[in-house]
């Protein structure tokens, strides 16, 4: 169940980045929402995986699906650049988490 927490953490951190990316660029209640309620869920999810799992790999394993999500959602949705070697950070960062995960 740790890892479903987990997960779940990770999207609601990429809903509220998706949120935060939305709302400077205009300040509408719902980017408001989004962002606010992204980030919100986030924690509130994360402190459940901590029943369930260590504190420095679920929040590692959140901090690298949440940043990993981030780069590819402004890559697809708000035009960052696509280069050789932002694709190989992000896969060492998938990587990473996968490998923490599996010895945990």
């Amino acid at each position: 169940m740790g890892w479903v927490y987990v997960f779940l953490a990770a999207v609601s951190e990429i809903c509220g980045t998706l949120g935060l990316k939305m709302y400077s660029q205009k300040k509408t209640w719902k980017n408001g929402v989004l962002y606010l309620g992204g980030f919100g869920a986030s924690f509130v999810f994360l402190y459940q995986a901590f029943d369930y799992l260590q504190v420095s790999v679920a929040y590692a394993v959140w901090i690298g699906i949440g940043t990993a999500g981030a780069v590819l959602v402004n890559m697809i949705f708000f035009g960052e650049p696509r280069n050789r070697a932002r694709m190989i950070s992000v896969l060492l960062i998938v990587i990473g988490v996968t490998g923490l995960k599996a010895v945990s």
